[in-house]
């Protein structure tokens, strides 16, 4: 009876734990990580705010890293999964890799493997593309927006296909250096980026 009693009160005590929520990780480089920004205004921070407003219940680990780079990405990623086994994965990385004139072919390998790795792990991924500025010639800059469609096309990838849609050339949306968006755009990041992570949640 006492054993009964105990095991009783046991499960009782378990049921009126909170429940764990789940866990969206952000895998990105400067603009994830809200370069130049207080981290509250940067547009994870905006997300972790939307997904209480909406009441889904998701603990949101921004591992973003100012000045990283898809490879940088793809070794740090293991770790990640190992450490807070989320749920859901964004990537916002590439945009480094094309500053630096590396070959696209590299950058989609790149993700296509952190794709395959959090897959396994039992993640679903959200990818979000980025665009390269013009000087850097045409045909860099068509292949290397490619490597994004490319890879969501062929791994039925989602994807946001301009990260920066209606930010990126807007002097009065980036920071002096004119290639981190400024507070007044982190908004906006969050809108572009929402209609595609919705369905996931």
């Amino acid at each position: 009876m006492r054993m009964w009693l105990l095991a009783r009160c046991l499960l009782l005590l378990l049921l009126a734990q909170p429940a764990l929520g789940a866990t969206l990780l952000v895998v990105g480089d400067s603009i994830s990580a809200g370069f130049g920004l207080d981290t509250r205004q940067g547009w994870v921070a905006l997300l972790e705010e939307r997904l209480q407003q909406e009441n889904f219940d998701y603990r949101v680990v921004n591992a973003s890293i100012s000045g990283d780079t898809s490879s940088g990405g793809l070794a740090r990623l293991p770790a990640l999964l190992a450490e807070h086994r989320p749920e859901l994965v964004i990537i916002e990385l590439g945009g480094n890799d094309g500053l630096r004139g590396q070959p696209p072919q590299q950058l989609q390998q790149n993700l296509a493997a952190m794709v395959s790795g959090a897959r396994e792990q039992g993640a679903r991924v959200l990818l979000l593309g980025m665009h390269l500025p013009p000087n850097y010639g045409v045909r860099y800059t068509q292949a290397f927006a490619r490597v994004y469609t490319d890879l969501a096309a062929g791994d039925q990838v989602p994807l946001v296909a301009f990260f920066l849609e209606g930010v990126g050339g807007q002097p009065q949306l980036m920071q002096a250096d004119g290639i981190h968006p400024n507070a007044q755009a982190q908004p906006r990041l969050l809108e572009n980026v929402w209609p595609a992570l919705k369905p996931l949640l």
